[in-house]
């Protein structure tokens, strides 16, 4: 099933049980007409950095999305900026600086315009760049011209629409104090890895005035037959979800990669999945904006919606949070392992 199917199926379902309920007219129009607006919502991320440093495995990764295979296009405005659909969810893949001086200025000039597109409310077209630094390379000058001299100049007046995250730290000491067993960095590795996002850090914050906070993870490969698990995906895909704008934060549910193999190896600095959890209930409860008027009766009416997506993890309670939160943890839990 395709991700805009997987996400029409389970609204139409949700609709259903809506219709049902024994709810008031008036609390059915409202809860009707906020999943239709959700529905109809869009999330646009930009994906760049420069030539090798792992985008496409990392969309792979994230979105179990093999873009060899994903129905894509090219921006007819930007040519080289390729654009992939999953649904609700629009990635553009764009080229970075460092493939020579003509074809770094002609980059420049497109992801400009890209981040100056506007969709057909005014407002910025791309929700959010995601920058992916190699970090296996000692220069990544030509990856700080990028976000210095082009994207953070042209983002407006929201700078929180930038992430910064370091692939392949698997390989930032040319593969030593990597743990292949555990697939997790030796202390070594993890001291090195975190100098490394501290200087990215603060050399941004130098050149920008711009606060971010570079992470590090390894979007995983195959060696021969034996795949390598990713690491920090779970913390990626957090800092994705909880830097989106609120209100479109849901479509990514329908997207994510639903092989648990992923998911499973983190620096357990962190419950990131809970607060993937806690991001997406917060977008539902705010978009729905249903109010204490519906109460307690929320909370039998996701019967087959919750089905939908798994069985419901213990009992529902009686307000409009808490009935969200379990079916969304249900839908997690078949991902995280739960």
């Amino acid at each position: 099933m395709t991700n805009a199917k997987n996400n029409q199926e389970f609204i139409s379902k949700m609709e259903h049980d809506i219709e049902l309920s024994a709810l008031p007219e008036a609390v059915k129009r409202k809860l009707i007409a906020n999943l239709l607006l959700l529905k109809a919502k869009k999330v646009n991320l930009l994906i760049t950095g420069a030539t090798g440093c792992g985008k496409s495995s990392t969309i792979n990764a994230l979105f179990d999305a093999d873009v060899s295979k994903v129905g894509v296009g090219v921006d007819p405005e930007t040519m080289d900026i390729e654009k992939y659909e999953l649904g609700n969810l629009i990635l553009w893949d764009s080229p970075g600086l460092g493939d020579g001086k003509e074809a770094d200025n002609r980059h420049a000039k497109n992801l400009t315009k890209k981040l100056l597109e506007r969709d057909s409310e005014g407002n910025p077209l791309i929700d959010l760049v995601l920058v992916i630094l190699d970090g296996s390379s000692r220069d990544m000058g030509t990856s700080f011209e990028l976000i210095s001299n082009v994207i953070v100049p042209n983002l407006g007046e929201d700078k929180s629409r930038i992430l910064v995250a370091i692939n392949q730290a698997d390989m930032a000491m040319k593969g030593r104090g990597w743990n292949r067993e555990d697939n997790r960095p030796e202390p070594e590795l993890e001291r090195f890895l975190n100098e490394k996002v501290e200087s990215v850090r603060r050399r941004i914050k130098e050149s920008t005035g711009v606060d971010v906070e570079p992470i590090y993870y390894s979007a995983g490969y195959k060696d021969g037959d034996k795949p390598q698990r990713p690491y920090n995906l779970t913390k990626l895909l957090y800092q994705i979800v909880h830097y989106t704008p609120k209100q479109k934060r849901t479509i990514y549910v329908n997207n994510i990669n639903r092989d648990r193999e992923m998911w499973k190896d983190d620096d357990d600095l962190k419950d990131y999945r809970n607060s993937i959890l806690d991001d997406i209930v917060e977008s539902i409860s705010d978009c729905a904006d249903v109010g204490a008027d519906i109460g307690e009766s929320l909370g039998g009416l996701f019967g087959s919606a919750g089905r939908a997506v798994g069985r419901v993890a213990g009992r529902v309670v009686g307000s409009a949070f808490g009935a969200i939160k379990s079916i969304a943890k249900s839908f997690f839990g078949g991902i995280f392992g739960w």
